[in-house]
């Protein structure tokens, strides 16, 4: 699928609303093949949708490369005409989170005190694939500082709003915040983001978007700074299931993606566990939303199954001195918290510091833990084609609502409460819009087995068709 002999005719300048008609990357890789637009003209619409006053883009970027992006949109362009297009989706804007490596950026994780921190010498290699097949990185999202918590607050450079109710505020989620804002606002095609407990799929959810954790081992994280490696995924968010798993084939290695082969929901297996991820602090919104979206699959032939995981039970012990997130972040932290401890925000640093309190031992038991529970677990969840949950269990809060320290860890841990347990099984997932329009957003998370990223992506496609008319 890479470059092409015959040179399209040169495009024309976009039409009003052009760009607003085109959601998805597929529509965007349509429009440059036949000439119809070009990648200047797309890259020029982001780049106005970040730089509009009225909008997100100054809290949803940290840094924006509005010449860079614009002068590789050209050369896209040239090559495109002259048949050497590196692959279909040359041009198209895309983002990337704020703890990527990009060469002759800073890497400062949305933090200030990495804020002056040497560039970095190299691109990460998810970002190194991007631009090998053309993409253009438009800019670095914002984030929750160290990707620490799911709400998306950030202190240091603002908390970016959900597109739902502005007016009030509400929180887009993290830790992959900007990320969220961009694809909803359509800021670009799509972007990259992380994943340690929910940190795609939560913003993902809020903003009324697509967001993916793949299974960890499939996608690299060098020059990624960490939260907890061995929770650690790279992700996209985007505004469909199709956009997703395209991002999610280049940044994994794979030379030559394919679409997604079409299959129905009729026959599908989708498991509904029963206990915390619908009874406990569901909000009326979202389990009306989620129940909706049940119907509509069952009624066109989807088999949901109520069953038991009584093992997920342990996980609040299990994970009681602050699991692999705690540890590893300290074990990273320690030394420029030494230095540097004041330019934290205190809300992050005191979770980072939970690390301090675990022993060697602490950490080998939660390992063997971990492996108990992913072997048991699996057995449960190996009939259905993906287990099925509410992305998270409320709606987007206001920003209002954090302020108090207690109400933050409340919020926090509710949000992440059904997405952690993917991260922590390590497993592939997927939270879907299910909300109708002009209704708060609510996602509905697919979870998958370990390594069946390609299933998941075609069971995720056949119920996305299908909930398509909410």
């Amino acid at each position: 699928m890479r470059g092409g002999s015959r040179a399209p005719p040169l495009a024309e300048a976009a039409r009003p609303g052009q760009h607003r008609r085109m959601q998805h990357i597929a529509d965007a890789t349509a429009a440059l093949a036949a000439g119809r637009i070009s990648a200047a003209s797309l890259v020029d619409a982001a780049l106005d949708r970040i730089a509009d006053p009225a909008g997100e883009g100054a809290r949803a970027f940290i840094a924006v490369h509005a010449e860079a992006a614009r002068a590789q949109a050209r050369a896209m362009d040239a090559l495109r005409h002259a048949g050497r297009a590196p692959s279909p989706w040359a041009g198209i804007p895309v983002t990337v989170k704020d703890l990527f490596d990009e060469h002759g950026h800073p890497t400062p994780a949305g933090s200030a005190v990495l804020k002056d921190s040497p560039p970095a010498r190299t691109d990460a290699p998810v970002v190194a694939r991007l631009k090998r097949m053309g993409f253009v990185v438009i800019g670095r999202t914002n984030m929750t500082e160290f990707a620490f918590s799911g709400l998306g607050v950030n202190p240091h450079y603002g908390t970016p709003r959900s597109p739902w109710d502005r007016k009030t505020g509400r929180l887009p989620g993290g830790s992959s915040s900007g990320a969220g804002v961009a694809a909803a606002d359509h800021m670009g095609f799509g972007g990259l983001g992380t994943d340690t407990g929910g940190s795609c799929r939560v913003p993902a959810a809020l903003c009324g978007v697509v967001g993916y954790k793949p299974t960890a081992r499939r996608v690299p994280i060098t020059g990624v700074l960490p939260l907890a490696p061995s929770l650690d995924s790279v992700g996209p968010l985007a505004r469909s299931t199709a956009c997703c798993a395209l991002l999610d084939a280049v940044i994994s290695g794979e030379e030559d993606p394919q679409p997604l082969p079409q299959r129905g929901v009729a026959g599908l297996r989708l498991g509904l566990p029963r206990g915390t991820f619908l009874t406990d602090d569901m909000d009326a919104t979202v389990a009306n939303a989620f129940q909706r979206a049940l119907a509509r699959l069952s009624a066109a032939g989807a088999r949901i199954e109520l069953f038991d995981i009584p093992e997920l039970a342990e996980l609040p012990a299990v994970n009681a001195m602050g699991g692999f997130a705690a540890s590893e972040a300290w074990a990273w932290h320690r030394g420029l918290i030494a230095e540097k401890a004041a330019g934290y925000d205190p809300r992050i640093l005191a979770r980072i510091r939970r690390g301090e309190r675990m022993s060697a031992a602490d950490y080998i038991d939660l390992v063997n833990h971990r492996a108990r529970l992913i072997a048991a677990i699996a057995r449960r969840t190996a009939p259905f084609d993906a287990v099925v949950t509410p992305t998270c269990p409320i709606i987007p809060p206001a920003l209002a609502e954090v302020e108090e320290e207690a109400e933050y860890n409340r919020i926090n841990l509710l949000l992440l409460r059904n997405t952690a347990v993917g991260n922590f099984l390590d497993r592939c997932s997927i939270s879907l819009p299910i909300h109708r329009p002009g209704e708060a957003p609510v996602g509905m998370m697919l979870t998958g087995e370990t390594m069946a990223d390609a299933a998941l992506f075609s069971t995720a496609a056949a119920v996305e068709a299908a909930l398509a008319e909410r």
